[in-house]
């Protein structure tokens, strides 16, 4: 057995769809829309929400927060994606592998807060209004911003140096056209026990608390809201949850099923793992904005507004 390790990593290789080579180009059409989409969305939410002060509150930031994950996520995928399926360019060096793996998570994991965080500001929204904008202030809220990010960079940095612990055999062709965490574990050819024991447990203390925490929180709104007299409130005050449990659902669904797969579905076809991580990466930055801004007024009207303007 032939090992790389230290000084002599070999980069590995992206995969796109195994037998559909000749097809990339024209695979590469559908990848482009739906980045094309997920820009777009994504850009003009976060130009709305700065350019009209009316929405400049809790709720808006927290919007514009997670239009920028999503933006990042875009923005770390997209190149090698191109570069494959345009240029048919495979390799990507060991430590940029690392580096785009780190930015992945990072903004993966910055998503699973953010969604919390919106949880909880529906959560005092609807439950106690009076004290909304004293208790979401917009130092709480930059405070909220910085907090989510230094979690996630703080827990997903030990995740490239016990990778480089590892050492890699021939075998170096990874499942997607970008580097994930339990892709690039599974080609070690030494233990790496410790790397699946450590993506677990980051699994289960962001993802799955943030979860538990986000289903804590609707549990209570439906407690409040049903306290609500008027069938019309209650009506109302739910239908302003519509889109972020339309959220919730985007990332979480998608990234169940990658982990499961990744984890327990070794004998599944390879196809289901490839298209299971484009939905997992590419679904939520394409169909949140879009979701925003058909469920929220105040979004589709500033929109609808400029447009007849043009």
């Amino acid at each position: 057995m032939v090992f790389f390790n230290g000084s002599s990593y070999r980069p590995f290789l992206l995969s796109g769809f195994p037998g559909l080579e000749d097809s990339h180009p024209v695979i590469s059409i559908l990848f482009c829309v739906l980045y094309l989409i997920a820009l777009m969305g994504n850009i003009t939410i976060l130009v709305v929400i700065k350019v009209e002060r009316s929405l400049h509150t809790s709720m808006y930031f927290f919007l514009s927060m997670l239009a920028a994950s999503d933006l990042g996520i875009c923005a770390t995928t997209l190149p090698t994606l191109l570069k494959l399926f345009w240029f048919n360019v495979r390799e990507i060096d060991f430590d940029a592998c690392l580096i785009q793996m780190f930015f992945i998570h990072v903004f993966s994991l910055m998503e699973s807060g953010i969604l919390l965080t919106m949880a909880f500001d529906r959560y005092v929204a609807i439950s106690n209004p009076l004290r909304y904008t004293t208790v979401l202030t917009d130092s709480t809220i930059a405070k909220i911003g910085v907090g989510l990010l230094l979690r996630a960079v703080a827990v997903i940095f030990p995740g490239p140096f016990l990778i480089k612990r590892l050492r890699f055999c021939k075998a170096n062709v990874l499942s997607h056209s970008y580097c994930l965490h339990p892709d690039i574990i599974k080609l070690s050819c030494s233990d790496h026990r410790i790397n699946s024991i450590y993506g677990l447990i980051i699994i289960l203390i962001t993802f799955g608390v943030d979860s538990v925490l986000i289903l804590l929180s609707y549990l209570k709104i439906l407690i409040t809201v049903l306290g609500i007299a008027s069938r019309e409130e209650q009506f109302k005050a739910l239908n302003t949850c519509v889109s972020h449990i339309c959220a919730v659902l985007l990332v979480y669904v998608p990234m169940l099923g990658v982990s499961i797969i990744h984890r327990f579905g070794k004998h599944v076809p390879s196809m289901v793992h490839i298209i299971m991580g484009y939905i997992y990466l590419l679904i939520p930055p394409v169909l949140n904005p879009v979701v925003y801004c058909v469920k929220t007024r105040e979004i589709r009207t500033r929109i609808l507004g400029n447009l007849l303007k043009l």
